[in-house]
């Protein structure tokens, strides 16, 4: 397989089209080597505009979605990010290369231990992999830049807002399926925030997601 060739289709036949068109974003994707982040058995899929099984009955997202994620966020050089959901460990490479440092949280130890070493082996040093439920966020390195949660959210928990610096921007999955918005929240100050829905898809549910507890009569 010519990875170069499919990488370039995959940016060119793929994620412009579907307007990501910050030039940045687009150069981070022909950079940053997907395949190598890709389990075995489904490298061939590696820029396919599919959702890839990582394990764990967890996913790699598709590259559009990544894109529009990136282009929203427009992370910088001093960001400071938590990611909820590290996979394989992709996602989380292309925030390092954007951002001063990441934390990304992850539940199940065998996705720990397979982002931990796809991002050694590609000489990622700026991400730090956390074994834990990151449902809540992580008050550990708190306030953060920018949170990313990578899988859907029935809502998001105000534990996670309120972890974000003023200016700081907060993208994830909210709803259920068979429609999510794939929401843009930015803190405005102290306990303001302004949300923005960039588009609608579908993605797999945050293990232990929290739920809205049920009225009672």
């Amino acid at each position: 397989m010519n990875f170069e060739k499919a990488r370039f289709n995959m940016v060119e036949q793929q994620i412009r089209p579907w307007e990501v068109l910050d030039q940045d974003v687009l150069d981070l994707l022909m950079t940053v080597k997907r395949e190598e982040f890709v389990p075995a058995a489904h490298r061939e899929l590696a820029f396919a505009d599919v959702e890839i099984p990582i394990g764990c009955g967890q996913v790699m997202l598709k590259p559009v979605i990544e894109g529009k994620i990136l282009q929203a966020l427009r992370v910088t050089k001093s960001d400071t990010v938590l990611e909820i959901g590290a996979g394989s460990g992709w996602f989380a490479a292309l925030l390092a290369a954007r951002a001063e440092w990441v934390r990304t949280m992850e539940i199940e130890p065998e996705l720990v231990k397979l982002a931990s070493a796809n991002l050694e082996r590609n000489g990622v040093h700026n991400v730090v992999v956390v074994d834990g439920d990151g449902v809540q966020g992580w008050s550990g390195r708190a306030p953060y830049d920018v949170i990313v949660v990578s899988g859907g959210l029935p809502f998001v928990p105000q534990s996670l807002l309120e972890q974000l610096k003023v200016g700081g921007r907060l993208f994830a999955f909210v709803g259920e399926a068979p429609v999510m918005k794939a929401r843009l929240i930015t803190c405005e100050g102290e306990g303001r925030f302004r949300t923005e829905d960039v588009f609608e898809t579908v993605v797999p549910m945050l293990k232990n997601a929290p739920q809205r507890e049920a009225f009672s009569f």
